[in-house]
C-alpha cells in the first residue's frame, strides 16, 4: 500500500460542523434553497456544480460526470448539454437520473433522483444567446463524446463555424437544456462518530413523505 493510501486510511477526521437538519421544514424545494444559499454564503467552490448520474439500460452500465445546474424552475433542476452526448444518448432511452451536490466545507450532500426531460425549444434558444460566443462555437464544433483523432481537428471545426457565423450564432439542434422533475431527495450532513443525519423526501401519492435513514 503507498504511503498516502496508509495516511488516508489511518486518518481519523471528524464531522463537526453541522448540527441536525429539521430546519429544512417540510418542504424539499425549499429545503435545497437554503442549503445551495447557505453554500453560497459559506464560498464553496462551484457551489452549482453537481455529479449527474445516468445508466444505458442496454448495457446495464452506470456513468456519471459534473455538469452545472442553471436555475431551479417550476420546481424542476435544469442543466443544459449536447443532446448526442453519452448522457444525451442515456436519457434518451432512459430517462431516470440523479444529481449529486457536494459542498466540503459544510460536510453536506444532497442527491436527488427523478425524470429527466427536454426543456422548451425557446429555453434553450435563450440560455444559448447568454453564452459567451466561444462557447455557441465550441457547441457546434464539438461531436461530443465521440472520438477525436487528434485535436487540430477539433480546432480546425472551430474555425470553420467562426467563419461561417460571423455575428450571430444560432443555437444548434443537438444542444439544449435538460429538467429533472425530482421524486426524491436525500439530505446528508455530516455528524461526530460518523452518527451522520440523512433526511429524505420521497414522493408518494401525490404527496411528499418525510423521513430519516440510519447512517
Amino acid at each position: 500500500m503507498s504511503e498516502w493510501l496508509k495516511q488516508l486510511r489511518d486518518s481519523h477526521s471528524d464531522f463537526d460542523r453541522g448540527g441536525l437538519i429539521e430546519s429544512i421544514g417540510e418542504n424539499p424545494f425549499n429545503g435545497f434553497s437554503i442549503w445551495f444559499d447557505e453554500a453560497i454564503v459559506n464560498k464553496e467552490l462551484e457551489a452549482n456544480a453537481c455529479v449527474l448520474s445516468t445508466i444505458n439500460p442496454l448495457l446495464n452500465q452506470p456513468s456519471s460526470r459534473v455538469v452545472y445546474l442553471k436555475e431551479m424552475k417550476d420546481e424542476k433542476f435544469i442543466f443544459f448539454t449536447n443532446y448526442l452526448s453519452h448522457k444525451g444518448q442515456d436519457i434518451s432511452v432512459n430517462p431516470k437520473a440523479s444529481i449529486l451536490f457536494f459542498w466540503p466545507s459544510l460536510q453536506r450532500q444532497l442527491r436527488i433522483e427523478g425524470t429527466v426531460s427536454k426543456v422548451s425549444a425557446e429555453e434553450s434558444d435563450a440560455y444559448f444567446s447568454s453564452r459567451p460566443r466561444e462557447s455557441q462555437l465550441g457547441a457546434w464544433a464539438s461531436h461530443q463524446s465521440e472520438i477525436l483523432e487528434k485535436r487540430d481537428d477539433l480546432i480546425k471545426r472551430l474555425e470553420e463555424f467562426d467563419l461561417k457565423f460571423p455575428e450571430f450564432v444560432p443555437r444548434p439542434s443537438h444542444w439544449g437544456g435538460y429538467e429533472l422533475e425530482p421524486t426524491y431527495f436525500e439530505f446528508w450532513q455530516g455528524r461526530p462518530s460518523r452518527l451522520h443525519d440523512r433526511l429524505v423526501f420521497e414522493y408518494e401519492g401525490n404527496q411528499w413523505k418525510k423521513y430519516r435513514k440510519n447512517p
